[in-house]
């Protein structure tokens, strides 16, 4: 970065810090990921200069031949992937995706049945604030109390009385297995659309560890980070019939021209999830995320569900420890591990200052931890939060996170 360095040295500077921050902390935020070096460079490329509304073949603008190549082969590699009907890669990040999906398929005021925030759903699955919410009827469905996972038979006497006429599933901090199929039963029952937001698991599916709902569901959206580790963006996959109306509602509904550059780092993403080593990845990231939650429950915190089958789990400190999710956060942010606070189901506590905390082990993953690891990291979790306040011990832990840390080469960082 010499001439960002001689231009502004200041954003340069910026960056170099930031290069450090991730170089000497363990990133367990559930989102997050590191993209390679040549997706670093895809984004960073001339494409970036250029205007292209519309599609390949089909565009508003001249000088798109080359352009179209380049978003042809990611939507060519994701059908790979995802075995999907039609793709639409263009999408900006997930919530104008599912914006996207929601004027494709419905009609303000239309009803919606959707996982609750407060129980592991996203905002744009119907938080009153979001869009969803303000422009449609959305009809809540909830884990169960004592098993804290989504119970079923519940979804569907709920769909039967309400009538939905859209079914979304998908999460943001749920932990379980979704019934795809099952979902799609339901919806066959009552008449609705199926919706699958798989942003959080999209590289887990594409790497063999889950069950895809693209066989079963009509739209399936996705972010293109997060667990499938490309550029920051999304992506809608349907079938073939409702193809039209995804496009149009992509663009011109929610967007004008797509950013060329994200699309081609998106192919190079896609690129790398196709090679066998992804398979290997995708199975480690749930093994150390099973390792992290077992050895966090034998540290004496409760896990919500009991555990995991992907790659995050949602942690009561409240309830085991008396730590609130926002001291667990800041606590932990002192000594160089990243994590978000999170309610937990039925919490008692408010979303700003919730019970819990969600971890995930993609970015630890890519960085080449391993199970004995996620030992390591719980009691560095643990002994942070037993000594919130004392500021000599935490500087101790720090510096231990930072020896731990510098073992793990960050992709893309030198």
């Amino acid at each position: 970065m010499n001439n960002l360095k001689k231009s502004d040295p200041k954003i340069y500077n910026i960056i170099k810090l930031e290069e450090k921050r991730q170089k000497e902390g363990i990133e367990l935020i559930a989102s997050e990921n590191y993209v390679s070096k040549p997706v670093l460079e895809a984004m960073g490329s001339i494409l970036t200069n250029k205007y292209s509304e519309g599609y390949p073949g089909k565009r508003y603008y001249g000088g798109n031949q080359i352009i179209d190549q380049a978003e042809s082969l990611a939507v060519n590699r994701a059908k790979k992937l995802f075995g999907a009907e039609h793709i639409n890669v263009q999408p900006l990040s997930g919530s104008p995706a599912n914006l996207a999906v929601y004027m494709a398929l419905l009609n303000p005021g239309d009803k919606v049945l959707g996982f609750s925030l407060d129980q592991g759903g996203h905002l744009s699955h119907g938080h009153p604030l979001n869009f969803s919410g303000k422009l449609y009827k959305i009809i809540p469905y909830f884990v169960n109390r004592k098993t804290e996972v989504i119970d079923m038979d519940e979804v569907e006497r709920i769909a039967l009385r309400e009538g939905p006429k859209m079914i979304l599933a998908g999460f943001s901090a749920y932990s379980r297995d979704m019934d795809w199929k099952r979902f799609k039963e339901i919806a066959d029952k009552v008449g609705a659309f199926t919706f699958a937001d798989i942003a959080h698991i999209a590289g887990l599916i594409a790497g063999g560890q889950l069950e895809s709902p693209v066989p079963y569901f009509d739209v399936v959206s996705t972010t293109t980070h997060k667990t499938l580790r490309g550029p920051r963006g999304a992506m809608i996959m349907c079938k073939e019939e409702f193809a039209k109306a995804i496009d149009r509602a992509v663009f011109p509904g929610v967007q004008g021209g797509p950013h060329d550059h994200i699309n081609a780092a998106k192919a190079v993403a896609f690129g790398e999830a196709l090679k066998p080593s992804f398979k290997k990845y995708s199975s480690q990231v749930i093994k150390n995320a099973k390792a992290l939650s077992s050895a966090l429950q034998k540290r004496g915190y409760r896990i919500i569900s009991g555990g995991t089958d992907n790659h995050l789990m949602l942690v009561d400190v409240y309830g085991s420890k008396n730590i609130t999710g926002k001291e667990a956060e800041h606590t932990l942010e002192e000594v160089g591990i990243s994590i978000n606070k999170n309610m937990i189901p039925f919490d008692p506590r408010k979303p700003l200052d919730p019970s819990g905390i969600r971890l995930g082990t993609p970015a630890v993953t890519t960085r080449g931890a391993k199970e004995k690891d996620m030992e390591k990291i719980a009691k560095f979790i643990d002994e942070a939060l037993m000594a919130k306040n004392n500021a000599s011990v935490l500087n101790k832990i720090g510096k231990q996170v930072k020896t731990f840390s510098l073992q793990f080469p960050v992709p893309g960082i030198k």
